[in-house]
């Protein structure tokens, strides 16, 4: 018996999951302007001044609101660089990091 003639009857599946994806949440806090939520929404998470207008408003009535959804590590990045810049300019706003489900 050569090595031609072995046959394999089994079949390999691969099986192959997206991972998961993280939602950016912003809570809404009394002492961070609307205006620095607005223009962190444009600079950092990229959207547009009406989205990123529309969303500050749905932070400040619903209290809280997704900035985005992203991999893991872009979602922990982009919280970090929110509240470090928060920070900076003395607002305590809040950002969670959540699994999108």
């Amino acid at each position: 018996m050569n090595q031609s003639d072995i046959q394999l009857d089994e079949k390999i599946e691969i099986e192959i999951t997206e991972p998961i994806k993280y939602k950016v949440v912003f809570v809404n806090d009394e002492q961070t302007p609307m205006e620095f939520v607005i223009e962190v929404l444009i600079e950092i998470y990229k959207h547009s001044p009406s989205v990123a207008e529309n969303l500050t408003l749905t932070i400040h009535s619903e209290g809280s609101g997704i900035a985005g959804v992203y991999n893991y590590e872009i979602a922990e990045q982009k919280s970090i660089e929110t509240v470090n810049l928060a920070r900076a300019n003395g607002f305590p706003l809040t950002i969670r990091v959540e699994a999108d489900e």
